[in-house]
C-alpha cells in the first residue's frame, strides 16, 4: 500500500517508473477495454465522467458497501500532495486508472486498486496566476474520452493528455492571458468537442463558455454570457444572434469591466434533448447601480442558459436573480432527472444557486416547474411562480443604506456537488448559512486586473481582536447537509455542523449518503433517515465530492481531502489555529487498514517589531489590509492555516525584506505578486505596520494570560 511518506520528489520519481512500466505490461488494452485492470462492469463500477453520469446525479447504482458494513470501511490507500493548497477535484476512474486533479493545475493518474502513481504533469502554471485566482489555486477535475485526458489549467489553457501516459497532445489558450481570467472548472466532453468556461468575474473579465476539437483542439464555437456596447459591433461568435436581446437588458458603460457572467463550474449535457445546460456567474462589479446604473436585468447574469450540443446555439434562459447585485452566481451543479409532479412525468433540471432556492425546471423549455427556499433567506421572500422572478424585500438592494444579507456572497450553496437518489427520491444538498454586509463604496474607482466587487469589503471586517469576539461570530455561521424532496419542495431530513465551507456529496444504492466537512470528518449517513452511520477523521478538512467504484470486486469510495477556496482560504478558525497540512486523496474499502498518519503543524511565534508609526499611517495600513490582503491572510491577521500568517511572519521585522516581497514581487513564483501597480512604497509601508500592531497586541494578550 501507498504510506503517507511516499510524497517527496524521489518517491514521485520511482513510482513513476514503477507505473509506466506496469502500463508497458498491462499495454493499450488497459484503457481501451472495460475490463481493464480487473474491471467487471464500465458502466456500474467505474466513475468516467464528473457527476458520475451525464446526468451528473453523482448516484451510484454499488452496492456492496451498505449500511450493514459500512461500519467496517478503513483507509486502502492514500496519497500526500507537496502542498495545502485546496483540493476540490472529483477523480474519474476509468479502466482501472484514477485521474485526478491537485492544486496549479497538476495531473494525477494512479493505480485505482493499489494506489501506484503512473504519471504525473505539471502544467507549469506562472505562480502570479494565483493573484488572478479569486478563490484559491484549485481545480475541479479532469474529463476522459477515448484515451485522453482534458484539463483547464489556472492560466486559461486546455489540455489534452495522453491517458496512458500524461505525455503532452496538444494545448490550447482559452482566455485572453493579459486579462484576469482563470480556469478552475472541469471540462466536460459533448459530441467530439471539449467543452469549457472560465472565471475571474470580480476581477473585470467576460465570461463565456467555448467548444474545441477533441482531436486538435481547435475553436469550434464560443458563446458569449453578456453583451459588448453597441458600437463595439459584433463578436463574430455563435452568441452574436442573442447580442441586441442582451444589450437591451443592460445601461450604461457596462462592460468597462466585461461585466462579468464567467461560466465557472455547471455545464451539464443533457444528451436526450441534445442540448448543453451552462450556469452563468455573477456581474463585474456586483453593485447593479455601479454596473449598470441600477436597471435591467442584466442578461444572461446568474442565468441557466441552454445551447445546442453541436453548434452551441441558444435554445432558452431561466434568470434566477434579475439585475443580482449579491454576487449570487448560478454557477452551482445542476442535476438532470425524470420526475412525476402532478402525475405528469417531466423533463427537468434541479439547481440551488447562491440565492438559497431550490429551482426544478423544466428542462425542455427553461419554464419554472418550482421554487422554494432551502435554507432561511431575508432577501427575498419568494419566488412569483408565474414570472420566475424572485420577490425582493425592500432595502435589499442596499441602495440607502447597508444591507445584512443571508445568504451572503458564499451562498446558501456554492459550488459543493449535490446527488440525487432514484431510490430515495431525495436531492442531498451541502448548504450554508454565512451572512455579509452589503454596503455602497462611495469612492469606488476601477482597479484594473484587482478585485472590484463595487462594495465596501470593509463592512465586514472583524469587530476586534479577542478570541471571545471571533468565536462569536463563528457561533452564527453554520452548514447543514439537507435531503430535500424535490417534488414536494419539502425538507426531509436534516443534519446540522457547526461552521459552512462543507463537502460535496455521494449517494450510493447501498442506502448510503457521504460527505466530508471543512473539520475534516468524512462521515457515512443513511439516505434515508439521515442517521450517522460510519465517521473517519481525516485531520485535513474536505471541500471536494467523494466518488465510489469498483475493482476486482471490491468497492473502494475516494476523496479528495484538502481545505482552502475562497471561504477557506480567508476565513480564521474560530478556536485552535494551526497550520493546514499537505491534501490528500483518500481511498477507503471495508476492512481497510492502511496506516494513516497526520503529522500536526504549529504557527511560528509573534513577530515583535520595536518600531512606532504615526497612528494616520496604522489606519491607512488597516484599511488597505482589511479591504485586500485579508482575503488571503485572513482579516486581523489571522490566517485560516492555508496561507501564511503576517503576524509571524520574518519579513515583518525589516521594512526592506518587506518591501522586496510585497511591492517589488520577490516571492511572485510562490503565488505572492507584488503590489507596485495598485499601491505604492509608502502604502505598503503602512501595511507593515498594520500588521505589526497586531501582532504585537497578541503578544500582549497572551502574556497576560
Amino acid at each position: 500500500m501507498l504510506k503517507g511518506s511516499c510524497k517527496r520528489a524521489r518517491c514521485h520519481r520511482i513510482l513513476s517508473v514503477v507505473g509506466a512500466l506496469v502500463l508497458a505490461q498491462l499495454g493499450a488494452s488497459v484503457l481501451a477495454s472495460p475490463q481493464g485492470l480487473g474491471q467487471i462492469d464500465s458502466v456500474q463500477s467505474e466513475w468516467r465522467v464528473h457527476g458520475g453520469t451525464p446526468a451528473e446525479q453523482r448516484h451510484s447504482q454499488l452496492t456492496h458497501i451498505d449500511r450493514g458494513n459500512v461500519s467496517r470501511l478503513g483507509p486502502a490507500w492514500h496519497f500526500e500532495f507537496d502542498n495545502a493548497r485546496g483540493l476540490e477535484a472529483t477523480p474519474l476512474v476509468v479502466n482501472g486508472v484514477l485521474y485526478t486533479t491537485g492544486a496549479w493545475s497538476h495531473v494525477y493518474a494512479f493505480d485505482a486498486k493499489t494506489g501506484g502513481l503512473l504519471w504525473h504533469h505539471d502544467p507549469k502554471v506562472p505562480g502570479a496566476t494565483a493573484f488572478k485566482a479569486c478563490c484559491d489555486v484549485v481545480n475541479r477535475g479532469p474529463a476522459y474520452h477515448n484515451g485522453q485526458i482534458f484539463v483547464g489549467t489556472l492560466d486559461g489553457r486546455l489540455l489534452a493528455l495522453s491517458a496512458l501516459t500524461g505525455e503532452l497532445n496538444w494545448s490550447t489558450v482559452t482566455v485572453d492571458q493579459s486579462l484576469p481570467y482563470t480556469v478552475t472548472g472541469a471540462p466536460r466532453v459533448v459530441n467530439g468537442q471539449v467543452v469549457i468556461g472560465n472565471g475571474g468575474a470580480e476581477n473585470g473579465v467576460r465570461g463565456y463558455v467555448s467548444a474545441y476539437s477533441v482531436d486538435t483542439g481547435e475553436l469550434t464555437w464560443r458563446f458569449y454570457t453578456v453583451p459588448t456596447q453597441s458600437a463595439k459591433g459584433p463578436d463574430g461568435a455563435v452568441s452574436d444572434s442573442m447580442l441586441e436581446s442582451m444589450r437591451a437588458t443592460w445601461q450604461g458603460d457596462f462592460d468597462q469591466l466585461g461585466g462579468g457572467g464567467t461560466v465557472w463550474d455547471a455545464i451539464v449535457h443533457d444528451a436526450e434533448l441534445g442540448q448543453i445546460l451552462i450556469g452563468v456567474g455573477n456581474g463585474s462589479p456586483w453593485d447593479h447601480k455601479l454596473r449598470s446604473e441600477g436597471v435591467g436585468d442584466n442578461l444572461f447574469l446568474s442565468s441557466v442558459v441552454a445551447l445546442d450540443d453541436q453548434t452551441g446555439a441558444y435554445r432558452w434562459h431561466y434568470q434566477g436573480t434579475p439585475g443580482d447585485t449579491w454576487d449570487f452566481t448560478q454557477t452551482q451543479p445542476i442535476i438532470l432527472a425524470d420526475l412525476r409532479i402532478d402525475g405528469e412525468l417531466k423533463k427537468v433540471m434541479m439547481q440551488v444557486p447562491k440565492n438559497g432556492f431550490f429551482y426544478v425546471i423544466d428542462r425542455t423549455d427553461g419554464s419554472l416547474i418550482s421554487a422554494e427556499a432551502i435554507v432561511p433567506i431575508n432577501w427575498a421572500t419568494g419566488v412569483d411562480k408565474d414570472t420566475g422572478r424572485p420577490i425582493e424585500v425592500a432595502g435589499a438592494r442596499y441602495e440607502d443604506a447597508p444591507f445584512v444579507g443571508s445568504p451572503g456572497g458564499i451562498g446558501a450553496h456554492n459550488w459543493h456537488p449535490m446527488a440525487y437518489s432514484p431510490d430515495t427520491g431525495l436531492v442531498y444538498v451541502p448548504t450554508q448559512i454565512a451572512f455579509f454586509v452589503y454596503q455602497s463604496f462611495s469612492r469606488f474607482v476601477v482597479s484594473e486586473g484587482a478585485p472590484n466587487w463595487g462594495v465596501d469589503y470593509l463592512a465586514n471586517s472583524l469587530p476586534s481582536e479577542s478570541d471571545a469576539d471571533l468565536k462569536a461570530i463563528a457561533d452564527t455561521l453554520s452548514g447543514s447537509l439537507v435531503a430535500w424532496n424535490p417534488v414536494t419542495q419539502t425538507e426531509a431530513w436534516r443534519v446540522d455542523h457547526a461552521g459552512p465551507w462543507n463537502g460535496g456529496v455521494l449517494s450510493t444504492a447501498g442506502g448510503l449518503v457521504f460527505q466530508g466537512l471543512a473539520t475534516g470528518e468524512f462521515f457515512a449517513y443513511d439516505s434515508s433517515s439521515g442517521r450517522r452511520l460510519w465517521s473517519f477523521d481525516t485531520h485535513i478538512g474536505i471541500m471536494a465530492a467523494p466518488i465510489t467504484y469498483m475493482l476486482d470486486g471490491v468497492q473502494y469510495v475516494a476523496v479528495m481531502a484538502g481545505y482552502g477556496g475562497g471561504y477557506g482560504v480567508s476565513t480564521p478558525f474560530a478556536q485552535d489555529p494551526h497550520p493546514r497540512p499537505n491534501g490528500r486523496l483518500i481511498v477507503f474499502a471495508i476492512d481497510g487498514d492502511s496506516e494513516y498518519v497526520v503529522e500536526r503543524k504549529s504557527f511560528g511565534p509573534m513577530v515583535k517589531v520595536t518600531t512606532e508609526w504615526p497612528v494616520a499611517m496604522v489606519e491607512t495600513g488597516r484599511v488597505i489590509y482589511e479591504r485586500s490582503c485579508s482575503l488571503c491572510h485572513g482579516p486581523i491577521g489571522r490566517s485560516s492555516g492555508v496561507m501564511p500568517d503576517l503576524r509571524r511572519s520574518s519579513l515583518l521585522k525589516s521594512e526592506d525584506a518587506w518591501r522586496t516581497v510585497v511591492y517589488e514581487g520577490l516571492l511572485e513564483e510562490r503565488g505572492m505578486i507584488g503590489f507596485s501597480q495598485w499601491l505604492s512604497v509608502e502604502e505598503v509601508e503602512s501595511v507593515r505596520a498594520y500588521v505589526a500592531g497586531l501582532a504585537a497586541r497578541a503578544i500582549t494578550r497572551s502574556t497576560d494570560e
